[in-house]
This record gives C-alpha cells, sequence and structure tokens, in this order.
C-alpha cells in the first residue's frame, strides 16, 4: 500500500510547500484538483515538481472533456519532465457544478464520456510520439512536423488512473471497462450519496473481481495496476475511514487522503500541515 493526500485549498505556493514536507513525511504522492476556474493544476504541480525529488505528483481529477487534448499532453509532458517522471493523470468526466455551468452548457453525460475516450486517445497518442494522426467526432489531429516537444520520461506516456464506478446488478460495467483498459481506477459505487465514493469493503472486493476479469480478457496484466481508495482517517469526509490495512486486503494499491471537508483559508492550511506532518497513516 502506498500513501497520498490531495490539498483541497492552498496556494500554489502553500502546495509546493506541503508537497515538500510530504516527501519528508513518508507520503507517496501529492495531489491537486481542477475546476473549470480555479488555480491552474499544472503549473501548481510544476511548482512542486522542483521542490521534491521522489512523490508522485498527479490530480484528482482532471476533467478531460474541458480540454483540448494537445494541450493537456503539453501540460502533463513539461510537468514529467520537470520531476523527472512522477506525473500522475487523475481523469474523469468532471462534475457539472456552477463553476463549470459559468462558462460551458452541461452537453449531457454521454457525450461527455465520448469526449473522455476521444481525449485520452489522442493525448496518448502524442505523448507517445510522431507519427501521430487522428480523426474523431470531436478533435482531429495530424502528423506533427515542425516543433514537436520532447518526450515525457514515462513512455509511452504517464498513468491515467480513472474515476470508475460500479453499477450494483448490472452485467455490462461500462465504467470499470474504461478504467480498466488504463493503469489504474479511483472506485467507486453508482449512486452513492453526493461527497462520497459509497464503497464498503465487500463492494472494493467485487470492483476489483471485476478489474481482473476485464483485464485478463484484453490481455493485459494485473501486476502494476492501481486501486486508488480515497479515505479520510483525520476527519469525517465520505464514507471510508479507520485503519487503511482492510482496504489493502481487499484489493487498494494506494489510500489518498481526501480532506474535503477542511475549511478554506490560513487554518485549513494550518490543519492540512499538521495531518501531512504526521505521516502516512499505515
Amino acid at each position: 500500500m502506498r500513501y497520498g493526500f490531495v490539498v483541497p485549498f492552498a496556494s500554489e505556493r502553500e502546495f509546493a510547500e506541503l508537497a515538500a514536507l510530504g516527501e519528508a513525511r513518508g507520503w507517496d504522492g501529492v495531489f491537486t484538483w481542477e475546476a473549470a476556474y480555479r488555480h491552474a493544476a499544472w503549473p501548481t504541480l510544476a511548482a512542486a515538481a522542483m521542490v521534491t525529488e521522489r512523490v508522485r505528483l498527479g490530480t484528482l481529477i482532471t476533467p478531460v472533456p474541458r480540454y483540448r487534448p494537445w494541450d493537456l499532453a503539453a501540460n502533463a509532458a513539461t510537468v514529467d519532465r520537470l520531476s523527472g517522471g512522477r506525473v500522475v493523470l487523475g481523469a474523469g468526466l468532471g462534475a457539472m457544478n456552477a463553476n463549470w455551468l459559468a462558462f460551458e452548457p452541461d452537453k449531457g453525460r454521454a457525450v461527455r464520456a465520448r469526449q473522455l475516450d476521444e481525449g485520452l486517445a489522442i493525448w496518448s497518442g502524442l505523448l507517445a510520439g510522431q507519427p501521430f494522426s487522428y480523426a474523431g467526432e470531436f478533435w482531429t489531429a495530424r502528423e506533427v512536423t515542425e516543433l514537436a516537444p520532447p518526450p515525457p520520461v514515462q513512455q509511452p506516456h504517464p498513468p491515467v488512473w480513472l474515476v470508475g464506478a460500479w453499477v450494483p446488478g448490472r452485467e455490462r460495467q461500462p465504467s470499470l471497462e474504461r478504467a480498466a483498459r488504463w493503469q489504474g481506477i479511483f472506485p467507486a459505487v453508482a449512486a452513492g450519496q453526493e461527497g462520497s465514493s459509497g464503497l464498503t469493503l465487500d463492494a472494493l472486493a467485487e470492483i476489483v473481481s471485476r478489474l481482473h476479469g476485464i483485464r485478463d480478457g484484453l490481455g493485459l496484466p494485473w501486476e502494476g495496476y492501481d486501486v486508488v481508495v480515497e479515505g479520510d482517517s483525520h476527519g469525517d469526509f465520505g464514507n471510508v475511514h479507520g485503519a487503511p490495512q482492510p482496504w489493502a486486503d481487499a484489493g487498494a494499491t494506494w489510500w489518498m487522503e481526501s480532506w474535503w471537508d477542511v475549511e478554506e483559508g490560513p487554518a485549513g492550511v494550518q490543519e492540512i500541515r499538521r495531518r501531512v506532518e504526521l505521516g502516512p497513516p499505515g
């Protein structure tokens, strides 16, 4: 089991300081998040890359449908090179909230799902190198013959962890099938309460079993695939609390501290710093 934390509210400079502190205290990953109009996640991660040497740096999550895939590829590759190959792209459809809807209409979940698939296909193709071309429903990419960027350190691309929701009682599991094709999953149970993954230990074991079967069917190895459980061992956010070990026994490979109920402002940053200082819960 490896251990990371998400920084819910902090300035860019504070994020970098917390990343350095987390590395010093034995954490394995430090993650930020993205909204339509908030801080810019990738420059924030770049700042953290310059003051750390070991921890993984990533997003939880990047709403891929909002991006032009080549812009996202440039951002991720830049931070991957700066960090010496420590980037993780946490990806999903994105949450349709007022911050998003202030700028773009909701095109519907089905459209965003197709944009997610197409965006990741172009993102990964570009990072794997030229020549690459793609003609899709939303975007087109032709071979780049001028000013092509250097590759990321991680080849063919940094790992992608996708939000994947299990729908109990359904034979087909499109969300799990999507996540199984990449390098990791943020598992959830569909129709859970807002602010909660809906996970239980039994649900996680079922999700892991289904992922095994899907990856076997695709001819993909299970070794190296990450199952990332968001928990809170300090506060009351969500429904995953307590010791991480039972979740590791059920198949989790990462425990991600998600402290989304910490207040925004100096007092909240101080509380995050206190928790990071204590080190991983395992």
